[in-house]
């Protein structure tokens, strides 16, 4: 009972973070159609959050709080800079595809993270092991389930109702559409490889600097200085930073306090207590609600690519986390192991003396 506690608060933790953060892609592909700036959409949530962030996190780790160096500071930059070309990659996916894509592509972020893993050498890959078998297999065939889900939409399974369509949308050529289904899928294959990168240097950093708010707020800190510089640069237009009609600020609040603070806030303290297996195995969710918004509400059509794509990066998606689950137990049993043979040897050498 004491291990199913322990993972009860976790678990419900995550449902909570995959429904927000697939509430967050519906509404920012819906504000983003309406013409709203995607870097300022990333630097208004993003300031929002760390102002939340701010005096929450000191207050809570106000008596375990480590001290920040200047390496500290220089790994939170990092973490802030990954995480910005992630949500700039994944807004500027999910603009010129769906919210099923995205959500689909998402279960890519375990296959990219082990990829890198080895090519940094922090993961070694030992073909006579069942567990990195699985991990490479897996790998390759979420990246084939990538490849459908893109390149290949098929008849229409199910059409959206377009309950909360924009107004001024209009129809598309069909080269056009097809045009920009590829694009928005490469923008969000970017967008896993940014997420997969931040997730090793967040797990980094969470192992010399464990008080997770206080990590979560220098990470929207530093992007939205990032975002903000972006901003400067690429929009002259002052208007562009408007947040009429309503409904943007609607959008920008449910970003920054929901999809920012509360989701990438849950997420690292799941990942401090359980470890990045059980955060992964959460991803899937967002696929089966994201078709349902999409479909029910934004006038999502649900392709039979997507379908079979989507099924396809579950597969691998699920073999990525058996073999990483699988190392973990071997691990765990070559360490027990290990502490059950030290006594006797010691017991052995006592009775010699």
């Amino acid at each position: 009972m004491e291990g199913f506690g322990k993972v009860t608060l976790p678990f419900v933790g995550m449902i909570m973070a995959e429904v927000a953060q697939v509430g967050l892609i519906i509404l920012s592909k819906q504000v983003m159609s309406q013409g709203m700036n995607n870097f300022i959409f990333i630097f208004y949530s993003n300031t929002l959050a760390a102002l939340i962030l701010l005096p929450s996190s000191y207050f809570i780790h106000r008596f375990h709080r480590p001290p920040i160096t200047f390496q500290t500071l220089s790994g939170f930059f990092l973490l802030g800079l990954l995480g910005y070309l992630a949500q700039a990659f994944g807004y500027a996916g999910i603009n010129y595809s769906s919210a099923t894509l995205s959500t689909s592509l998402l279960n890519l972020v375990p296959g990219f993270t082990f990829i890198l893993a080895v090519l940094f050498r922090m993961e070694q890959l030992d073909w006579r092991r069942s567990s990195s078998l699985a991990k490479a297999l897996g790998t390759i065939v979420s990246i084939v389930g990538a490849f459908i889900v893109t390149l290949y939409k098929g008849p229409a399974l199910l059409k959206g109702l377009q309950l909360l369509s924009p107004a001024n949308s209009s129809q598309e050529p069909v080269f056009a559409q097809e045009s920009n289904w590829i694009l928005g899928g490469l923008f969000l294959a970017a967008d896993c490889v940014m997420a997969s990168a931040y997730i090793i240097v967040q797990a980094s950093i969470l192992k010399k600097y464990p008080a997770e708010l206080i990590v979560v707020f220098f990470y929207c800190f530093f992007v939205a200085i990032q975002s903000g510089l972006t901003c400067l640069v690429v929009e002259r237009d002052i208007g562009a930073w408007s947040l009429e009609p309503k409904f943007r600020l609607l959008v920008v609040l449910y970003s920054g306090v929901v999809g920012s603070a509360f989701q990438v806030g849950v997420i690292t303290w799941c990942l401090h207590q359980t470890g990045p297996v059980f955060v992964s195995i959460f991803k899937p969710i967002g696929i089966a609600v994201s078709v349902v918004v999409g479909v029910a509400f934004l006038g999502d059509t649900f392709y039979l690519g997507s379908l079979l794509g989507a099924t396809v990066i579950v597969v691998g998606f699920y073999s990525v986390l058996w073999g990483k689950a699988k190392e973990i137990e071997d691990g765990s049993m070559r360490s027990l192991d290990s502490n059950n043979k030290t006594p006797l040897l010691k017991g052995n050498s006592s009775e010699e003396i």
